[in-house]
C-alpha cells in the first residue's frame, strides 16, 4: 500500500518543533483543593462493598450471563462489550500508581504517576526502540515484535520463556481481552510503518487516530453528547463566505494546571472506575478457539491454573486464547454483545480476584473494597459535595435510601465512586454517566488532550482522521480492527 493511498499521512509541517514532555511520568493532584474530605468509617466502606455484589449466574456455555432469572437483565444495548476493555486500555495509558498505600493517607502532590498524563500510548511504545529494543524488531524500521501461537495463524503478544509479555505496560496482559487490544495496536503501528516507512510519523498517525477514538468513539458512548459538546465547546469559524471549519475551544471549568498536566485523583480513584460495573461475569472470547470449540469463561477464576487456565486471565499463550472481535465491537453483522449497565452492582468474579490480577500483588482481593478504601487514603470529598461544586443537583437521601437501609450512615455523604454509579443508574438508566460522573470524566479526558501540545486537539484542532473508515471524517474501533486486517467472519484475528 503506497503512502499516497491515505490522504494526510505526511507529517504536518512544524510538528517536530512541538515541545514534548521532559518526563516519562507525571504527578497526581486534585481538581477541588478547597473541598473538605468526607468523613467515612473504614468498616462502613468495607460493608458497603459487600452490598455491591451482583446476582450473577454461574458461567454457562456461550457466556454473557447477567442474572439467573433473565439473561438480558442488566444489559446496556448502547455500548458493546469491548468498550469496557478499551476503557481499561485507556486507563493504563494515562495512569499507573504502584506506590500509594491502602493503610495510610496519600498526598496526591507527592506521588508520581508512572504513566504520562497524555494519550500518547506510552503503554504501547515504552521508552522507544532505542531504550527498549527488546520490544522491537531489529532492522525493521521500528516495527514491534509479535508472537505466534504454535503453527497457527493466530498472533499473540511477544513473550519470554516464562510467558511474560514483552510490552510497554505489563498490566495490559492482565486479561485476554485487553491483551488482544494491546496486540491490535501493535499491529496497526506495524502496518503504518510498512505504509509510511517512518517510525515517528507512524507513531503520530496512530496516536492521533487513537485520540480521536478516545473522544468520539469511547467518550461519546459513556458520556452524553450534551456534556461532551459542552466541554469541547466547538465553534464554527468562517473563512470568507463559503469556507468554514468546526474548531473545538475546550471549556475546562474545573481542570486547570500551571506548567505540567496532572492526573486528578477524583478521576483516577473514583469517577473513571465506573467501568468496573460494566464488567460481565463471563465472556465468549471467540467462536472457534481450539479444535473448533468456542472459548468462554469467567473473566477471573481464582481456582483456574496451569499454562492454559479456564478463565480469561492473561499471561498465557495457547491456541484458544485469542479474541474474535465480532462479539465485542459492532461490525454490523448482528454478532455484537452488550456491556452491563453502569450501576452499583459489580460482577462476582471481581470479589475474588487472583493475586496476579491485582495491582501491587497485594490484598484485599475484593475490587470494590480496594476502590472504596482509596476514598479514605486519598481523602476524597463526597459525591454530594462535588455535585454542589459542579453546580448540579445532588442526589437526595431518598435517592440513596438503600444506604439508609444498610445502616452505614452514607446516604448524606456518599463515597464518590458509589455516587457516580448510583447517579448513572438513576439519571441515565445505567446507559451512560450522569451529570457529576459525566462532567468529571469528560472534562479530564478533554483536558489531558488539550494540555498535550503534540495532540491533534492542541496542535491541529481542525484535523480529521485520514485512515480508511466506514464514515468519512470519522474513525472508530471497528475501523482500527479493519485497518489491522481483522476479518469479523474469521475465527478471530
Amino acid at each position: 500500500m503506497s503512502e499516497e493511498s491515505f490522504h494526510g499521512l505526511r507529517e504536518p509541517a512544524g510538528l517536530s518543533d512541538v515541545p514534548h514532555s521532559r518526563f516519562h511520568h507525571g504527578r497526581f493532584g486534585r481538581l477541588f483543593r478547597n473541598l473538605s474530605s468526607a468523613e467515612h468509617e473504614k468498616d462502613a466502606l468495607i460493608a458497603l462493598a459487600g452490598k455491591m455484589v451482583d446476582d450473577d449466574a454461574e458461567p454457562q456455555p456461550g457466556g454473557w450471563q447477567s442474572a439467573p432469572a433473565d439473561p438480558n437483565q442488566g444489559d446496556n444495548p448502547d455500548i458493546p462489550a469491548g468498550y469496557t476493555y478499551l476503557g481499561q486500555f485507556i486507563d493504563h495509558d494515562i495512569t499507573f500508581d504502584p506506590a500509594s498505600s491502602l493503610l495510610r493517607a496519600n498526598d496526591p502532590d507527592a506521588l508520581h504517576n508512572f504513566r504520562t498524563p497524555r494519550f500518547d500510548l506510552d503503554s504501547l511504545y515504552g521508552e522507544g526502540p532505542d531504550d527498549e529494543p527488546f520490544m522491537y524488531e531489529q532492522g525493521e524500521g521500528g516495527k514491534f515484535r509479535l508472537g505466534r501461537v504454535g503453527e497457527s495463524e493466530e498472533l499473540d503478544l511477544p513473550r519470554n520463556d516464562d510467558g511474560r509479555a514483552l510490552i510497554g505496560d505489563p498490566r495490559n496482559d492482565e486479561n485476554v481481552i485487553v491483551s488482544q487490544l494491546q496486540l491490535l495496536f501493535l499491529r496497526v503501528h506495524n502496518k503504518l510503518v510498512e505504509t509510511i516507512g517512518n517510525f515517528d510519523e507512524a507513531q503520530r498517525q496512530l496516536r492521533w487516530h487513537y485520540q480521536w477514538v478516545v473522544v468520539h468513539d469511547f467518550l461519546r458512548r459513556v458520556v452524553s453528547d450534551e456534556v461532551v459538546d459542552a466541554v469541547l465547546n466547538t465553534e464554527e469559524i468562517f473563512f470568507g463566505e463559503e469556507e468554514k471549519a468546526s474548531l473545538p475551544d475546550p471549556d475546562l471549568r474545573f481542570y486547570g494546571y500551571f506548567h505540567e498536566p496532572f492526573m486528578p485523583v477524583e478521576f483516577s480513584v473514583a469517577a473513571y472506575r465506573f467501568g468496573h460495573s460494566m464488567v460481565r461475569p463471563s465472556y465468549r472470547a471467540n467462536l472457534a478457539g481450539d479444535n473448533g470449540k468456542p472459548f468462554f469463561g469467567m473473566i477471573f477464576d481464582p481456582k483456574a491454573s496451569g499454562p492454559d487456565p479456564v478463565d480469561l486471565r492473561g499471561g498465557s499463550r495457547a491456541p484458544r486464547r485469542f479474541v474474535g472481535w465480532q462479539t465485542f465491537f459492532d461490525f454490523g453483522d448482528g454478532q455484537v454483545k452488550p456491556n452491563k449497565r453502569i450501576d452499583t452492582k459489580i460482577s462476582t468474579p471481581l470479589f475474588d480476584l487472583p493475586l496476579g490480577a491485582i495491582a501491587n500483588h497485594a490484598p484485599p482481593t475484593v475490587l470494590p473494597v480496594r476502590t472504596l478504601l482509596r476514598h479514605l487514603t486519598w481523602e476524597l470529598p463526597s459525591g454530594q459535595t462535588i455535585a454542589r461544586r459542579l453546580g448540579v443537583s445532588a442526589l437526595s437521601p431518598a435517592d440513596l435510601d438503600e444506604l439508609h437501609r444498610y445502616g452505614l450512615g452514607l446516604e448524606r455523604s456518599t463515597p464518590l465512586w458509589f455516587y457516580v454509579l448510583k447517579e448513572a443508574e438513576l439519571v441515565e438508566d445505567g446507559l451512560r454517566l450522569g451529570p457529576v460522573g459525566g462532567r468529571l470524566v469528560g472534562e479530564v479526558i478533554v483536558g489531558l488532550l488539550q494540555s498535550d501540545r503534540a495532540s491533534y486537539l492542541s496542535y491541529d484542532a481542525d484535523w480529521r482522521p485520514t485512515l480508511p473508515s466506514r464514515a468519512k471524517g470519522d474513525f472508530t474501533m471497528v475501523d482500527f480492527l479493519t485497518f489491522a486486517g481483522v476479518d469479523p467472519k474469521s475465527r478471530g484475528q
